[in-house]
């Protein structure tokens, strides 16, 4: 961890402000890639370490952990990473049950991976942490917070609130949806509530999942079960904001009488373990992922639905873009905080990102309700999907982010 002197200046060639699993990936990523980088975070480090279990997890999609095992994290997460086989999804109505018509994702159809793995974010903050210790040109700035950016032609400067400043070549803003450094660069954002809320839980089942994920659409949102290792599954549940905030009061055996009614019988006797999460959903996308010395990444960029639990390879996919771009950039001796390099990536990353936001809203509003016409346009259209094998397959390939011109980290490539 580097110790920076009060009132003292640091350079160095790259600034992450963000230590989350985006931001730290990312700062290894450049790191190992031959780049002089710092990584601020308001986090002390030793935090991930000492993190019991919380609930949250993370779904990692087949091309995001190639990100993963290229920069060598995944060997520490293997063990700790619950493959997903298959996926079912339906359009769940509680008083009538599942809908006969359903779309199921298996994926043999694709190849021999699974569809995608669901990890304890502790056990990624831990093995990013250990990777990040040991990567050469990468140091941790934490606890610090950044409170202000200063952008000129030859670099950045980012004030940290005790007063230190780093100058950097290029600054990368890591720093969450309601990103500082976003808004200190006077970049808008476009989006809007959902008046729903996330309830996220891990449950114990008698009955082993079998590595399937299910998800239902109820009126009030989807509700996803998510495998994790052993017999346990991550429950991720939209309600209206108002119901949210009556559930997430009930005592421990009202909750679990409300998660075991929507889980039906098929995972036997149920019981929520560890904490309740919540938080409030919205679609939000900046108006520009660059400027002069500053791109933006992860939730700082954009923020969508958790409806297809795409949030995190969202980012992981920027973090290949952008890494791959600063990349070439360095080997071919150009400017990598210069706007005509960093619009590259922004180029790359806006038509995936905003699909996805796109898609995400769509689905959120067509399936959230219990309009008859509507309930039956999509119950066909999911049965027809599960019919038609090249759509079926597209679909798949294309959640586990393996559609499109990938940058080289996503296909298990090098920098």
């Amino acid at each position: 961890m580097m110790n920076i002197p009060k009132a003292e200046i640091c350079t160095c060639e790259i600034a992450i402000i963000g230590g989350g699993l985006v931001g730290m990936t990312l700062a290894i990523a450049l790191a190992e890639a031959g780049f002089e980088t710092i990584l601020v975070d308001e986090i002390a480090p030793e935090t991930a370490t000492e993190a019991a279990f919380d609930g949250r997890v993370s779904a990692i999609a087949f091309a995001s952990r190639r990100v993963l095992q290229t920069l060598g994290l995944w060997e520490q997460l293997a063990a700790d990473a619950q493959p997903i086989d298959d996926i079912m999804v339906s359009d769940g109505r509680l008083r009538g049950g599942a809908s006969p018509l359903f779309l199921h994702f298996d994926h043999r159809e694709i190849g021999q991976e699974p569809l995608g793995h669901i990890v304890e974010n502790r056990h990624t903050r831990i093995a990013l942490l250990a990777t990040a210790r040991a990567a050469k040109r990468l140091s941790i700035l934490a606890p610090a917070r950044a409170m202000s950016l200063t952008r000129a032609e030859t670099g950045a400067r980012i004030t940290l609130k005790d007063g230190r400043i780093i100058a950097a070549r290029l600054c990368i803003a890591a720093d969450g949806r309601n990103s500082p450094l976003r808004q200190s660069a006077g970049i808008k954002t476009l989006g809007w509530s959902y008046g729903q809320t996330g309830i996220v839980a891990t449950v114990a089942h008698e009955k082993p999942h079998q590595a399937f994920a299910q998800e239902y659409f109820l009126p009030s949102g989807p509700f996803a079960i998510l495998p994790m290792t052993g017999n346990r599954s991550s429950l991720v549940w939209t309600e209206k904001a108002k119901a949210a905030s009556a559930f997430l009061a009930l005592d421990e055996q009202g909750f679990d009488a409300e998660v075991a009614r929507r889980f039906g019988p098929y995972l036997g006797a149920t019981h929520v373990v560890g904490p309740r999460w919540s938080y409030p959903l919205s679609l939000q996308m900046a108006a520009r992922y660059v400027l002069p010395r500053l791109a933006l990444v992860g939730d700082a960029a954009h923020a969508i639905h958790p409806i297809a639990g795409q949030g995190l390879n969202l980012g992981l996919r920027d973090v290949a873009a952008l890494a791959e771009v600063i990349a070439d950039a360095g080997r071919s001796g150009s400017d990598i905080g210069s706007l005509a390099i960093l619009e590259r990536y922004e180029r790359w990353r806006r038509f995936d990102s905003m699909a996805l936001a796109a898609a995400t809203d769509l689905f959120t509003r067509l399936f959230s309700n219990d309009i008859p016409p509507l309930r039956l346009a999509r119950d066909i259209g999911l049965a027809l999907t599960n019919q038609l094998g090249p759509a079926r397959r597209f679909f798949m390939r294309h959640a586990g982010g393996g559609v499109g011109q990938l940058p080289r980290l996503l296909r298990g490539e090098p920098l």
